[in-house]
């Protein structure tokens, strides 16, 4: 049904959403790229993601605005491809309005995901399927539909320019490159979110005791201020609190210039991995190893088993991959210690290898 030894003209990857799902999609592109430098590659893509990606130079993208409604916004798209075909669409997500979506754009090859894996039955809506897989972490699930074409030397690779706007927004943060940790507090999911005054406590003895400047980063909603705010009043130190001051590649731009980041599984977990800094993941309601940054899984603070043991009554094997267990408290699994313990360990390592 169809031919790896000749690539296809060109590919459209159909992935809306989240930022931290979008991060895992580019060295997926740039993957394909590197194998197909002559395919056109188009990327059908949500509003707020297209803030951080919609800029590069060598992908189309083509942005849906998901408050416009399902029906709408498929109305639009159709306009917007009329006259238009693909060789092949990699359907990237599970959501049935991303599958209704997926009806207005037209391709030869119409590749999802394996029938085990295909939820919101979006296997009705492909002609293809990516191999069966199981225990995977979600950016490997998206090499899956590169897999496909046998394509498999992956490129981890994100290349976001930077705009000159976010580049002298973050030399304003951080002047001087490095010994700086960003805590990120906030996830959107609020029962992933660990307790303010742990942060307070982590932030004080990196100031203290190791020598680090702390910038708090965060979006503009209402409780990633008030997060924020408690954070600080906490504080014995004094830190740099900036959420809801920056864009998203003014936050991206200010991460590459961080020691490290501290974060619960959220967005910018993964942003801080395509930024190419470790980060500290604080994981119990979900799984790292499935969804935490793809290159920092050693520096994460993972309860995740034990809080499946404690809220579940079970090891986190016996349970289905995808469970998450936000539950109340179940962050509280996670102590300062923890954390700290984690902080020391890498900085013992990045030390370590600039010797």
């Amino acid at each position: 049904m169809y031919n790896v030894t000749h690539p296809p003209a060109s590919v459209c990857i159909l992935r809306l959403s989240a930022i931290g799902d979008t991060c895992h999609v580019l060295p997926v592109i740039r993957t394909l790229q590197r194998a197909w430098p002559d395919t056109r590659i188009t990327w059908v893509i949500g509003r707020l993601e297209a803030k951080l990606f919609g800029h590069l130079p060598d992908v189309e993208f083509i942005v849906v605005d998901k408050r416009e409604g399902t029906l709408k916004a498929r109305g639009k798209l159709k306009e917007q491809l009329r006259g238009r075909s693909f060789d092949v669409l990699m359907h990237m997500q599970l959501s049935l309005r991303a599958s209704v979506l997926s009806t207005a754009i037209p391709a030869k090859i119409r590749l999802g995901f394996d029938r085990s894996r295909a939820r919101e039955m979006q296997w009705l809506f492909t002609n293809l399927r990516i191999a069966p897989a199981v225990h995977q972490h979600v950016m490997d699930s998206f090499f899956g539909f590169a897999e496909k074409f046998d394509v498999y030397e992956k490129v981890l690779r994100w290349d976001i320019p930077l705009s000159a706007d976010a580049v002298a927004y973050a030399e304003r943060v951080i002047p001087q490159p490095g010994n700086t940790l960003i805590i990120s507090p906030c996830s959107s999911h609020q029962l992933r979110n660990w307790r303010p005054e742990y942060y307070a406590e982590v932030a004080d003895y990196a100031i203290a005791s190791l020598g680090m400047r702390v910038i708090l980063c965060g979006g503009p909603s209402a409780i990633e201020k008030r997060t924020g705010e408690q954070i600080v009043s906490l504080m014995k130190q004094k830190c740099e609190n900036t959420i809801g001051q920056d864009t998203l590649l003014q936050f991206f731009a200010t991460l590459g210039r961080a020691t490290a980041l501290l974060t619960p599984d959220s967005g910018p977990a993964h942003m801080g991995t395509a930024a190419g800094i470790p980060v500290i993941g604080l994981y119990a309601a979900t799984n790292p190893a499935r969804s935490g940054p793809y290159l920092s899984r050693q520096w994460c603070v993972d309860k995740y088993d034990l809080a499946s043991r404690k809220l579940l009554g079970k090891p986190a094997a016996e349970i289905p991959w995808t469970t998450k267990i936000e539950r109340p408290g179940v962050m509280d699994l996670i102590t300062p210690d923890d954390v700290i313990k984690k902080l020391h360990a890498l900085l013992l390592s990045l030390a370590r290898h600039k010797k």
